[in-house]
């Protein structure tokens, strides 16, 4: 996406149109303009050809064709399409390329805290009649995500969690025990931030579902929200739309307890189970 718009940038730079553009690389206007929007892969004697007719200098020439190299190259998620569905292919390589993570979650534990037997349990209920071949791979891919947050680049978390998450049985008592015990660890690291919204708060403006907001290092690459259902997800990419989530983000964060207290709530509640 990032080197589609740089693309895009270039061409309009030089003056060229898509038409000159295509007839450049002997393709149609259609693809050129596919290039741009990063419907498909960056074939590199294309954009080879691409920045001679834009008079790029060849010095950047060359950097532009090693990330383009690097943009072709599967992620590390490719080998896990047997049980990858497509729309949460984007979700994955957004949140590897993303420098901000804000959420809310008013059900389970996100995916990138839970414990190896939260996310099993919590995958057998979502796919009872998959192999349990096909759930330990889905629970594999879950904790690879989570590899993320050990990078010296990780991303900032900010999670804002209902109640609901931690009272939920998943696995049984043991398993909320360790689950728990977990959201504790993370608050060790320096860029995870949790939130505990209490049931004393009452309504508040995330009841309606729970959704991931995504802040990039790359000035081309727009916040994006995800939102999903049983059978699909949403990318929110249109500044107000965007907005009005962070808007809802900030209030909820208003209204939860402070991240200071989070420790001792988790600790309140593991004495319950």
């Amino acid at each position: 996406m990032v080197l589609g718009k740089r693309l895009r940038h270039l061409r309009e730079q030089a003056g060229v149109s898509f038409e000159d553009a295509a007839r450049a690389i002997e393709v149609t206007p259609l693809t050129v303009r596919r290039m741009e929007k990063a419907e498909v892969g960056l074939r590199i004697p294309y954009v080879r050809e691409l920045l001679r007719t834009y008079r790029v200098p060849s010095a950047e020439v060359d950097d532009f064709l090693t990330m383009a190299r690097e943009a072709n190259r599967p992620g590390w998620w490719h080998s896990y399409r047997d049980v990858l569905p497509d729309w949460f292919s984007a979700y994955v390589s957004l949140e590897s390329e993303t420098d901000v993570i804000r959420l809310y979650e008013p059900h389970y534990v996100p995916g990138l805290l839970q414990t190896h037997d939260y996310a099993t349990a919590l995958l057998r209920v979502g796919f009872p009649n998959a192999a349990e071949e096909d759930i330990a791979r889905r629970v594999d891919l879950r904790l690879r995500r989570q590899d993320l947050l050990a990078k010296p680049d990780a991303p900032a978390v900010w999670a804002v969690l209902d109640e609901t998450v931690l009272r939920r049985p998943v696995g049984g008592a043991e398993v909320m025990r360790a689950q728990l015990d977990r959201l504790g660890e993370a608050l060790d690291m320096p860029k995870v931030r949790i939130q505990i919204l209490r049931f004393s708060v009452g309504a508040h403006p995330g009841a309606f579902g729970p959704f991931h907001y995504f802040r990039f290092g790359f000035s081309e690459l727009p916040d994006v929200v995800y939102t999903e259902s049983l059978v699909g997800s949403v990318y929110v990419d249109e500044p107000a739309d965007v907005v009005t989530y962070l808007e809802v983000l900030d209030r909820m964060s208003v209204q939860a307890a402070p991240a200071a207290l989070t420790r001792s709530i988790l600790g309140e509640l593991r004495k319950e189970l």
